[in-house]
């Protein structure tokens, strides 16, 4: 029986302008990535002082990131997400006109970086929460790949074009001040252009939730995970994989390529394969929707248990080409896997409570990756990188194994079957 063909997803005028002003944002992030650190190096040559200062941008979004996707159900997404983007631009806005005015100190940096990852906090919970409003519910999937591969586009072109900019002054301290300066600047231009393109997006409305008080709405967000078992189960067991797997990945893997290969470029080499092959797991994400509509659980810890197995193999490997190999197959999967979790995610959710569902699954991630960097760096004053791999790889197919014996996540089918199921009752 024929069907009306879905219309190309680049022509809906609403994800065009979330892409395009995304995208310009995403790539300005990268240059106060770059900028920030180097600041503080500047400043203090102290890899302690930089530290600090990557954590105090890092633990504002892992504990205020649930009160921001509260804020965002509360408030509308668009309203926290634009506001977020007018405060980042005004941070670095101000800490560019310092640096030019020779008031550059490590208190300032500090303070740039903690204002910054206040601001994320909400914005963050609020960009994942508005794509369902702006799209229709059959192009999400798509829509999640090609955002998510913009994001990841932006990792791997960002800091080059960074370097370009904070290289082409290289020399006197003042005028390394003034490149870092036109960095920040250049970053708080992004944040304006993208808030503008956000206005030109046009949400459908949404049923107004009825209001309870922010924290008892932050409350209600954490009994609904806790009530839908399906979604329970699996913000459980991501917490799961996240510890042992960014670890390896984010700690192990500097001290393979230091230790077995060849330094800095072989690192360099591994970073690009694995972003290289999650841009394009996040690009075919659009691929097996059928199959994934079915057997969404069963498609998550399959892949989940296959990514242990090239974690474990990758530390046998005794060249540079073997771990990009490795790597390649392992970001493939989980850029795959990452766009039909946030579908999952968006689909199963009732809107008025995405931004606090979305908000507790992101804070999993954030806040266990400085656990499990620590654990993985205290394993490796008594285990061999290569025992580290193995066992992390082992941990995450033992994780998956039993997940599939011992929970419903197997039977767990995408959010079209949930639906259909639901109405049917």
């Amino acid at each position: 029986m024929p069907t009306t063909a879905e219309p190309p997803l680049l022509r809906n005028t609403n994800f065009r302008w979330l892409l395009g002003g995304g995208l310009v944002s995403m790539l300005g992030d990268q240059f106060s990535m770059l900028a920030l650190p180097w600041l503080v190096l500047s400043l203090t040559g102290d890899s302690l002082s930089l530290g600090i200062a990557v954590a105090l941008m890092g633990a504002p979004r892992a504990v205020l990131i649930l009160l921001g996707g509260t804020i965002a159900d509360r408030y509308s997404p668009r309203r926290v997400m634009l506001l977020s983007k007018y405060a980042n631009a005004a941070i670095l806005l101000a800490l560019a006109g310092l640096l030019l005015l020779d008031q550059a100190s490590v208190t300032l940096a500090y303070a740039a970086a903690l204002a910054l990852g206040i601001a994320a906090a909400f914005g963050i919970p609020a960009g994942t929460a508005i794509l369902p409003q702006a799209v229709p519910p059959q192009s999400l999937q798509n829509a999640n790949g090609l955002q998510m591969g913009a994001r990841q586009l932006s990792l791997l072109a960002g800091p080059l074009l960074a370097a370009l900019v904070l290289g082409a002054h290289d020399g006197a301290q003042h005028t390394s001040m003034a490149a870092l300066a036109a960095a920040f600047a250049i970053d708080a231009l992004t944040f304006l252009f993208s808030a503008w393109t956000l206005r030109q997006v046009s949400l459908r409305p949404l049923a107004a939730a009825a209001a309870q008080g922010m924290w008892r709405d932050m409350a209600a967000g954490l009994a609904m995970v806790w009530r839908d078992l399906p979604l329970r189960s699996c913000y459980a067991y991501w917490a799961v994989v996240a510890f042992f797997a960014m670890g390896p990945l984010q700690v192990a893997l500097p001290v393979l390529a230091s230790e077995r290969l060849h330094g800095a470029s072989a690192l360099g080499l591994l970073m690009g394969a694995h972003g290289a092959g999650t841009l394009a797991g996040m690009l075919a994400s659009s691929l097996g929707g059928a199959w994934l509509r079915r057997h969404f659980g069963a498609t998550l810890l399959l892949v989940d248990a296959v990514v242990g197995l090239l974690l474990m193999a990758l530390g046998q490997i005794s060249s540079a080409w073997q771990g990009a190999a490795l790597l390649a197959v392992t970001g493939l999967l989980g850029g795959y896997l990452q766009v039909a979790i946030f579908t999952w995610i968006q689909r199963r959710v009732a809107p008025a409570m995405l931004g606090r569902a979305m908000a507790l699954f992101m804070g999993i991630f954030l806040g266990l990756a400085p656990l499990s960097a620590a654990a993985t760096g205290a394993l490796l004053r008594h285990l061999s990188v290569e025992e580290l791999f193995c066992g992390g790889g082992a941990l995450l197919l033992a994780a998956a194994v039993a997940a599939a014996l011992f929970t419903a996540i197997p039977r767990i089918a995408g959010p079209e079957t949930i639906k259909q199921t639901i109405s049917e009752k």
